[in-house]
């Protein structure tokens, strides 16, 4: 266990978010609704861990959204690491500054008039909590260490999990 907080948390919560293969975006988690998923792409991720979005102004999602704030991101970045549970505050905004900076081409497949789809809305969310599961030493050295524990049967724990606060 190696709980982390502040600067180092958020630099955790970049480094795992970073590397994730997968996000999903979780809403309603206080309305007593059952939560809202959905697959996901941080656009950007600040060294604070603040989350930058782009999304439909007219989605379920910004609907959800718009009753309660409060969301979750569950992150994956392998099978067997780099494993984030995060919970934030959302905002919606459709700053055309910070959706210049956000675009990426690709965005057309959702946004098919561009950058300039009147449809596009960023959800900016500043985390408040999270807890992550990850190795020490890196996939390689954990993979070592699964395949000797297996063969001589014992375990070479190289896990490491902790919260993470502000």
């Amino acid at each position: 266990m190696e709980d982390l907080a502040g600067e180092q948390a958020w630099s955790k919560l970049k480094e795992l978010a970073e590397k994730a293969e997968s996000c999903f975006f979780l809403t309603n988690i206080k309305t007593g609704l059952p939560s809202n998923s959905r697959p996901m792409s941080p656009q950007k991720i600040d060294d604070d861990g603040t989350l930058w979005f782009l999304s439909a102004n007219d989605s379920r999602k910004n609907a959800d959204i718009a009753k309660d704030p409060m969301v979750q991101m569950f992150f994956q970045a392998s099978a067997h690491s780099g494993f984030l549970d995060v919970y934030g505050i959302a905002e919606i905004t459709e700053d055309k500054a910070i959706i210049d900076e956000l675009w990426d081409p690709l965005l057309k497949v959702w946004f098919t008039e561009g950058k300039d789809d009147p449809r596009i809305s960023v959800i900016k969310v500043s985390p408040t909590q999270g807890y992550y599961w990850d190795n020490k030493h890196g996939n390689a050295i954990a993979f070592v260490k699964m395949v000797a524990g297996a063969i001589i049967g014992q375990t070479f724990d190289d896990s490491i999990e902790g919260k993470l606060i502000d």
